[in-house]
């Protein structure tokens, strides 16, 4: 039974405590629609509120959750290799869904307009659909979420900016999402090649809605350099060398990023070492 009079806080921190991903994605659609019901008045207001996040969201006892460096290199030619990528593909999408109920959770506190609110539960309603339809094609295949063991590295930027918006913002979706635009046409190709229509479709739906995720991290990111006064290149290359526990590595998708609102000027001084 769902309380209906839970804060938006409230109903992030309520997904992230939910560990079956099917029943995390369901609650996350099901917040998602009332939050926008109440935003065009057909239903009562939800009031933004607070909340308690756990510092790290439940998850279901499959998969087994390994250290990246630990999880099994699958090539992806294979039939093998193809349920592999996509059962790491389910994983991201589920961390995903979660990254953004946490960025309302976390951060509520923080005074930011109704818009912020807005794009980031509309982020978690579709990273909550990607994780649904990349299921869809796995059991498709004969397999499932929770047959292949996953990496941890995923929750580790979370943890890291967990007290700071704005390294959260530069780091998650200017970062790590826009990773996912540099490798998502290299994946179609492939599931292309091995003409697997259904995942092609998916594939597509994902790379195109994930360009407004990343842009919504890049417009939310200039906002609070602006109330800040702040030059936001040097701002995002200081956080980025601060939580980012790695350089950037080309090649990257440079159309889809300035779509997103991210200049080449703005990843490519971080492809070395940091000169400091």
């Amino acid at each position: 039974m769902i309380n209906q009079n839970l804060s938006l806080a409230e109903r992030a921190a309520q997904v992230l405590n939910t560990a079956d991903g099917h029943e995390k994605t369901a609650l996350s659609r099901h917040h998602a629609k009332e939050w926008f019901e109440s935003r065009t008045g057909k239903r009562e207001v939800i009031e933004i509120g607070t909340a308690s996040p756990p510092l790290h969201p439940a998850r279901p006892e499959h998969p087994e959750l390994l250290n990246p460096r630990d999880v099994p290199k699958r090539k992806p030619g294979t039939p093998a290799g193809r349920i592999a990528l996509l059962h790491a593909v389910a994983h991201i999408e589920l961390n995903a869904v979660d990254l953004h109920w946490d960025i309302i959770a976390r951060f509520s506190h923080v005074p930011m307009p109704m818009g912020f609110y807005d794009d980031w539960v509309k982020s978690a309603d579709e990273e909550s659909k990607h994780f649904n339809l990349i299921c869809d094609c796995l059991d498709t295949l004969g397999s499932h979420y929770g047959a292949l063991p996953a990496h941890t590295g995923m929750w580790r930027a979370a943890e890291d900016t967990a007290e700071d918006l704005m390294g959260r913002l530069a780091v998650v979706p200017m970062v790590l999402e826009a990773r996912g635009l540099d490798v998502t046409p290299g994946m179609i190709e492939l599931f292309r090649k091995a003409k697997m229509p259904q995942v092609i479709e998916t594939l597509e739906v994902i790379y195109a809605e994930e360009v407004s995720h990343v842009a919504y991290g890049s417009k939310w990111f200039h906002f609070l350099c602006g109330r800040e006064n702040s030059d936001p290149k040097e701002i995002f290359h200081s956080l980025v060398r601060r939580y980012f526990h790695s350089t950037l590595k080309p090649p990257f998708n440079e159309e889809k990023r300035a779509e997103a609102g991210i200049p080449p000027d703005f990843y490519w001084p971080l492809t070395e070492a940091d000169p400091q």
